[in-house]
């Protein structure tokens, strides 16, 4: 057994063994930690396949960003487990049938691999122009010009999926006071100046409803 092949046992082994975890998990933050494992074994396995470009984005942008967005994010949500526990059993029957079918399209995906090299090797084969040049030249020759409208297309996806994530989350907490650009544009002195008469001796606080 080669170094090589040693450690790809071991980051595959920590791999799978962590994204078993992200689903096993109870708690929300330990599922993301255990993400951010796997990711970190992913790109030591992408290392050992020569995409040294692809391992270290998976470093900077998945985990520096990413998932560590994710950990903050759910330790700041007040995460109530009794009622996820609750609903379990209600989306059970959606979840297994999701399962099914992406098992289903894994292994139709492995037997085609399997049972077809030829059509494997032609899509694994690279392309005579990129020989020559390096891999993250490659890499970006290939992303911006034969799959740019799929580049972009997924940028979008993203985009959209920030803007409803922002969306779903944001809570108007009550008693918390807001800045109203519409009631500041149209104060005037009947709203703005609160005329109090103040004996001598005596101090009056004007009260909240004529001082806005």
């Amino acid at each position: 057994m080669t170094l090589s092949e040693f450690f790809f046992i071991v980051f595959s082994a920590i791999m799978l063994f962590s994204a078993v975890m992200v689903i096993w998990a109870k708690n929300p933050v330990h599922s993301v930690l255990f993400l951010i494992l796997t990711f970190f074994n992913a790109a030591g396995l992408f290392v050992l396949a020569g995409a040294e470009f692809l391992a270290m984005l998976l470093i900077i942008v998945y985990v520096g960003a990413v998932a560590v967005l994710f950990l903050f994010v759910v330790m700041m949500l007040d995460v109530d487990f009794s009622e996820l526990k609750a609903g379990f059993m209600k989306n059970a029957p959606l979840g297994l049938l999701v399962g099914a079918i992406l098992a289903a399209e894994l292994v139709g995906f492995a037997g085609a691999w399997v049972l077809t090299p030829a059509v494997a090797a032609r899509v694994a084969a690279p392309s005579p122009a990129l020989n020559a040049v390096s891999n993250t030249e490659a890499l970006g020759l290939i992303l911006y010009t034969k799959y740019v409208y799929f580049f972009e297309a997924a940028g979008i996806i993203l985009l959209i999926a920030m803007i409803g994530a922002i969306v779903l989350t944001l809570r108007h907490k009550p008693g918390v006071k807001r800045q109203d650009i519409s009631a500041q544009v149209a104060r005037g002195p009947a709203t703005a100046v609160a005329m109090v008469k103040v004996k001598s001796g005596e101090f009056s606080v004007p009260s909240a409803e004529k001082v806005k």
